[in-house]
């Protein structure tokens, strides 16, 4: 455990705390989880106490069943007894903002969320003057960011790796790949600015490509390897090597390693 702590697990989110933390420090972090968390199983470990703001969570219990998945939530309300209708627009109502749509029968169409930078209010930058209601989100520096730069004349590989890039990666890098979103500030090491040619120094394809497929130790950025195809990481490659970190173009294919 100090070992993850301190040095963090490649391919996944869990980071070095190395440079943020001393060893004594570490191992006191250590103890505390094993203590309270295995050892102990502290009260104050567990979510819904009064301690963490929910008194007399049992008032919830109508809403246990879809909060467990022991009922799917799409569950046609005609087949449902009285007391699980209750039950669900309790869940509706109350449990849903945490718990998020529970077990579901039937998917439906896959969720496109939109990277987002704080603050959200609904601003959107690439909205027409007379949507941009909210000048408080309007007047975020971090705002300008979350826009994503016009690419024109882009291959089909390029186009996709500007859908990619901008459903995934613009969370951390922002959209415009500084980094300077909400996000991207917030984190800690900072995620790499893809436009800062000091930063991107012996950055070629190859170099970029193993960075997403495998992530980068001690810091934020995780292994997508698990989550996308070569191909679409190829694509995202593609996308920020001719909009972010300009390269000449790569060599035909001829069984040599590219860059």
């Amino acid at each position: 455990m100090i070992a993850a702590v301190r040095d963090g697990r490649p391919g996944t989110a869990m980071k070095s705390f190395s440079t943020l933390l001393n060893e004594q420090d570490i191992a006191a972090v250590v103890d505390f989880v094993r203590a309270t968390f295995i050892v102990q199983r502290g009260i104050n470990t567990y979510y819904h106490t009064v301690e963490n703001g929910w008194p007399n969570h049992q008032r919830y219990a109508a809403a246990f069943p879809f909060a467990l998945g022991e009922i799917a939530l799409d569950t046609p309300w005609e087949k449902l007894t009285p007391a699980q209708q209750a039950g669900k627009r309790l869940f509706m109502a109350s449990c849903i903002s945490c718990h998020d749509r529970a077990r579901v029968n039937d998917e439906g169409a896959v969720w496109d969320p939109r990277s987002v930078s704080f603050p959200r209010g609904g601003y959107r930058p690439d909205a027409a003057p007379s949507k941009q209601l909210d000048a408080v989100s309007g007047a975020t520096p971090y705002a300008k960011h979350d826009k994503a730069p016009k690419l024109e004349k882009a291959t089909a590989q390029e186009r996709r790796g500007e859908q990619l890039f901008q459903a995934n990666c613009a969370f951390c890098h922002a959209a415009d790949g500084t980094a300077r979103n909400w996000i991207g500030r917030f984190l800690e090491p900072h995620p790499r600015d893809l436009t800062d040619h000091a930063a991107m120094k012996g950055m070629g394809r190859a170099e970029i490509k193993a960075a997403i497929r495998e992530g980068v130790a001690g810091t934020p950025m995780s292994a997508w390897k698990q989550v996308l195809p070569d191909q679409d990481i190829d694509a995202i490659v593609a996308y920020i090597v001719r909009v972010f970190h300009p390269l000449p173009a790569a060599p035909a294919q001829s069984g040599g390693k590219q860059r």
